[in-house]
């Protein structure tokens, strides 16, 4: 994918912020999510808004469409000059009706949501939410007409078998096609401003490339009704200096830094972004000993699940094989970074190792060995008892942590399980030592999950699985749910502690910059299979399976 070429000439300005802010609560309570904001997009223009969570960037992206949050208060002005009634002067957004309001929702700024899966109606098909779409930018034509013009968009939009999709449910598409469809109900009405919330933040490398291709594509096919405008709301740097052509960095609500995206990225002047834009993980691994015993051990290990496809009244569909004769061997000190599409195997995998797929439909074979053990042929309450030893750390902190708990309760759980016979003051001396291990005090025992921020909650997660003293440690993308510089931070935590404690990681993740810092070794997985496996360094400077090559290729890891 080529970068994004900067602008040459001033644009005819089509959306404008002026000194617009969103406050919430009153008087002394009064609290600014934006403020005093003044940004504008031109007519074709590919603007990107970056900041970390809580900057404001979604709240700056829902406002032209009134879409703020119940309680939010909106001043200054959003000058609007692209729909009929602004054909003449600029009109305000917010001060139009909101029925006017509505009017211009799709038809003259649509809007891509991060979720597709929440963003669609589960109940009824893409083609049916498509057709709907259409009818609205063309309300006089035959049902016919609308279809064939759904089945077009989804076709445009690189959705393989657009007729056969057309009667699709949401469920029944990968997270890239329901993207896609999404993009195609947004483009229905022809709009001249299309709003991108982070848009590919749960697809993988390849196809975040592959969605911001398509809307390139898309803005240039668009320049004979005057030119789309696009406004990508993302944490994603890499992802900006492809697509954008400007970018705005926000920063607490403020706009700190606007400009050309070459220069902004080769020459930050604000402290805050120069901290953005210098956050990529760090490599800093320890070697691993050349006498260092196997921790964990897969040969053959396959995964299958009963087919779903209908084949008769008497015969069985194929199962569906999800993984297929992976093995590995995961040494004392080390990590081996699995990676690969979705759909590829990887939490797959991770499941596996831990045991957690016993009670699924799921058949397993081969072998999982565990510290020497057969973690296959463990009874239960042999597999409870070995659990100390093998501990996970899952994506969303927020989810993984029982909101009803507060952080001694969480941390301490697992002690009551495996060190019952602990006392009290044993327990909390255990749980105050594992969080300033992890950079936290003893302020944090009696607050509950919703009060920390997402690195702190990760954190949180980190000492839970800590306090067991274990081993191996399995990290199911351990920090895809947060901003780079928290990131960074986390990383450079989970580095720290395999040091000191000598760790095992088996770390899966689709950020290969991650992978690349973390790993000492990678593992390739496509269709359940692994195509490639060795020293990270040695197979990002030189993949041999084509698969591979494309991987890094839309990372910049080559």
């Amino acid at each position: 994918m080529s970068r994004a070429s900067d602008l040459q000439q001033p644009v005819t300005p089509l959306l404008r912020f002026e000194d617009f802010s969103i406050s919430f609560g009153s008087g002394r309570r009064e609290k600014f999510a934006v403020s005093h904001l003044n940004l504008e997009i031109g007519v074709g223009e590919r603007v990107a808004l970056v900041g970390e969570s809580g900057s404001g960037k979604t709240l700056t992206a829902l406002a032209p469409l009134r879409l703020e949050p119940e309680g939010a208060k909106s001043t200054g002005r959003i000058l609007w000059s692209g729909g009929k009634q602004s054909s003449a002067h600029p009109i305000d957004l917010l001060s139009l009706p909101i029925q006017d309001i509505r009017e211009i929702r799709g038809r003259e700024i649509a809007m891509v949501f991060q979720e597709p899966m929440t963003a669609l109606n589960p109940l009824f098909t893409i083609g049916n939410q498509i057709v709907e779409a259409v009818q609205v930018y063309q309300p006089l034509i035959s049902k016919a007409d609308c279809m064939s013009a759904a089945i077009d968009l989804l076709k445009k939009t690189g959705i393989p078998e657009p007729e056969k999709r057309f009667h699709s449910y949401p469920h029944q598409l990968s997270g890239g096609q329901r993207q896609r469809a999404m993009i195609a109900m947004a483009l229905a009405c022809k709009p001249r401003l299309l709003i991108a919330d982070e848009p590919t933040t749960a697809l993988d490398v390849s196809l975040r490339l592959q969605i911001l291709d398509l809307l390139k594509e898309l803005q240039e096919e668009s320049k004979e009704q005057g030119g789309m405008a696009i406004l990508l709301i993302t944490h994603d740097l890499n992802l900006v200096k492809h697509f954008a052509q400007r970018v705005a960095v926000l920063n607490q609500g403020k706009l700190i830094e606007v400009g050309l995206t070459s220069q902004v990225f080769k020459h930050p002047e604000d402290p805050y972004t120069k901290a953005l834009v210098n956050s990529a993980p760090v490599r800093d691994l320890a070697p691993v000993m050349p006498l260092a015993p196997v921790l964990l051990k897969t040969e053959n290990l396959s995964v299958s699940y009963p087919g779903t496809d209908s084949v008769g009244w008497f015969k069985q569909s194929p199962r569906h094989q999800v993984l297929r004769k992976v093995g590995f061997e995961l040494k004392q000190g080390q990590t081996i970074g699995v990676i690969g599409e979705s759909g590829s195997g990887k939490t797959t995998l991770g499941m596996a190792v831990l045991g957690l797929l016993g009670d699924s439909a799921a058949e397993i074979t081969g072998d999982v060995d565990v510290l020497g053990t057969d973690w296959q042929k463990l009874k239960p309450a042999e597999r409870r008892a070995m659990r100390s030893s093998l501990q996970v750390i899952f994506q969303d902190p927020f989810g993984s942590l029982s909101p009803r708990m507060n952080v001694m309760q969480i941390i301490s759980e697992g002690l009551d399980v495996h060190f019952p016979k602990l006392s009290a003051a044993e327990r909390e001396a255990r749980v105050l030592d594992i969080l300033r291990e992890v950079g936290m005090d003893r302020s944090a025992l009696t607050r509950y999950p919703h009060e920390f921020s997402g690195g702190q909650r990760q954190r949180i997660a980190i000492a839970r699985a800590l306090i067991l003293k274990p081993q191996i440690l399995v990290l199911d993308e351990p920090t895809s749910a947060l901003d780079v510089s928290i990131q960074k931070q986390v990383l450079a935590l989970l580095t720290e502690l395999q040091k000191k404690y000598n760790l095992a990681y088996l770390m899966i993740s689709h950020d290969l910059a991650v992978i690349r810092a973390m790993s000492h070794e990678i593992l390739v997985l496509k269709a359940g299979r692994v195509v490639e496996f060795g020293d990270t360094e040695t197979l990002i400077r030189n993949p041999r399976q084509t698969y591979t090559q494309e991987l890094f290729k839309a990372a910049e890891l080559t």
